[in-house]
């Protein structure tokens, strides 16, 4: 897992280089974290003796949440800062943290620092289903930072027609990195963090062959790093093998185009193929590809309303900037139990005179989170072996079906440029009936996402039913009542006894 140990050696330090504050102050240890979640068992933990903060307001989605400068004045006032990482939090939330905690407080990482104290991680899989090649970008390799960004940029494009490159937001509304029909802007780049990738949307205006070239920069404390050019063929509704001999064509699966920082220059990562030099690779873009501009002002840049293009689509609405590994620890109970080992002894360290506060508090935690997790392994239990079928609107809940026995059965999401095809409609509604599901799950603060699933499910007679992934539930807003109502609703919607 080198990709791991990358990002947990720039955190796991910070336990051990932590400048201790003694005692809490009077209004007690500034503790500033970046999510609801993590508030919570830091208050549990902490007790009398910490003030707790989160950024994140109750209800928000830290994958998008864009900190303000009233943020930044409440990270500068931290003893102590949590973040969970792991490319949860949008990047500007760990740069602001990064930035803004004073060089005297620690600023800790929970999720890369969980795995010492048993936190099993597993891989982010994703799987919708596409009958094309569901292509991004990535980064991969070593940084001196976290907050490091690397803008990769378009810097030459040849075919018959125009490319655009964009990302369509939960709202629908495009984010434009580059459009060839308006020329090529050295400015203008897609911007990663380090170790992430993310989905994007390809348009091409006519059929024939297409080669972009890329180049990229690493920006990282203080310093830039260049790295070098490669170029890209696409086959856009032409015979992809008759564009190289001997190429290799990618025309299913999930592929990123990805920048390697330790090598300095770009590979094509293929989920099925591994690594493949860009050199001998042809990019197929069939014609089952085509879909027509919808009547929106917003798509306007892409052409008049109805006229047809070749599309590579995004998959998953909204920006979906990730690693490879799942982030959402915490749907597995046990883990929950590393995340409060590494925030106890975070704050030992800060305010040695607390351990016993701490300790105390810690200990009787971890024996509810152990009652927890057998109250939802036994919900889960309750449930008919075949029934125990996942589908929802987010991919926040892997390491529950992990922990729990249950299948991430996914859906194919709608193509966030258009309208669903009645295709992809038919395909999710195949989905549901063939493995007879009773219930889909959404989650209440990504409503944005939901509403084919929702109708879907109306369609075929399906409970639509609630899950919470990042955010507590408004009406008991704790971890514990969190894990326990998700158990719950699992239980009941899904023929459980629990």
């Amino acid at each position: 897992m080198k990709r791991f140990r990358a990002l947990a050696a720039l955190a796991a330090p910070l336990l051990a280089a932590t400048a201790c504050t003694g005692a809490a102050g009077a209004d007690g240890l500034q503790v500033v974290v970046t999510t609801e979640i993590i508030k919570d068992w830091t208050e549990i933990i902490g007790g009398d003796r910490v003030e707790v903060e989160s950024i994140v307001p109750a209800g928000g989605d830290p994958h998008s949440y864009e900190p303000s400068p009233n943020d930044a004045a409440t990270v500068a006032r931290a003893d102590l800062a949590f973040t969970n990482h792991l490319l949860l939090e949008e990047h500007a939330l760990i740069k602001l943290f990064d930035s803004n905690v004073p060089e005297d407080a620690p600023n800790i990482s929970l999720a890369e620092n969980a795995e010492p104290y048993g936190a099993k991680l597993i891989p982010l899989v994703e799987d919708v289903g596409l009958d094309v090649i569901w292509l991004g970008f990535g980064v991969r390799g070593e940084t001196e930072t976290r907050s490091a960004e690397i803008d990769i940029r378009l810097t030459g494009a040849t075919g018959p027609g125009a490319v655009a490159m964009f990302l369509t937001d939960a709202f629908g509304t495009p984010e434009i990195y580059w459009n060839t029909a308006d020329g090529i802007d050295q400015a203008d780049a897609i911007t990663l963090p380090p170790e992430a990738h993310t989905h994007v949307n390809w348009t091409f205006t006519e059929p024939g062959v297409y080669e972009l070239t890329t180049a990229a920069t690493v920006h990282d404390d203080g310093r830039t790093t260049e790295i070098g050019e490669a170029a890209f063929s696409f086959a856009v509704g032409v015979n992809p093998r008759e564009v190289r001999a001997g190429a290799t064509v990618l025309d299913s699966g999930h592929t990123d185009l990805t920048a390697d920082l330790d090598t300095g220059s770009f590979v094509v990562r293929d989920d099925e193929r591994g690594d493949l030099d860009p050199a001998e690779v042809v990019i197929d873009v069939p014609t089952r590809s085509i879909e027509e501009i919808p009547d929106a002002e917003a798509f306007a840049f892409l052409g008049e309303p109805g006229q047809e293009l070749y599309q590579l689509p995004q998959a998953v609405l909204g920006k979906h900037v990730h690693g490879e590994i799942d982030p959402h620890l915490w749907q597995n109970v046990d883990n929950a139990k590393a995340y409060a080992e590494v925030i106890a002894n975070a704050l030992i360290e800060t305010d040695p005179e607390g351990r016993e506060t701490y300790e105390a508090n810690r200990d009787a935690y971890l024996a509810e989170l152990d009652g927890l997790d057998a109250e939802v392994a036994a919900a889960i239990d309750s449930i008919p072996e075949p029934d125990r079928q996942l589908i929802t609107t987010h991919d926040a809940f892997g390491y529950l079906a992990d922990r729990y026995g249950m299948q991430i059965a996914g859906f194919v999401v709608p193509n966030p440029a258009a309208e669903p095809s009645a295709k992809q409609v038919e395909q999710l509604t195949e989905t549901i009936a063939d493995l007879d599901v009773k219930a889909v799950f959404v989650e209440p603060n990504l409503h944005a996402r939901a509403s084919v699933l929702r109708q879907v499910a109306e369609d075929q007679g399906v409970q639509v039913c609630t899950l919470h992934g990042d955010a507590l539930p408004e009406d008991s807003p704790t971890y514990v009542d969190m894990m326990r109502q998700n158990a719950a609703e699992l239980s009941r919607c899904l023929g459980g006894t629990s």
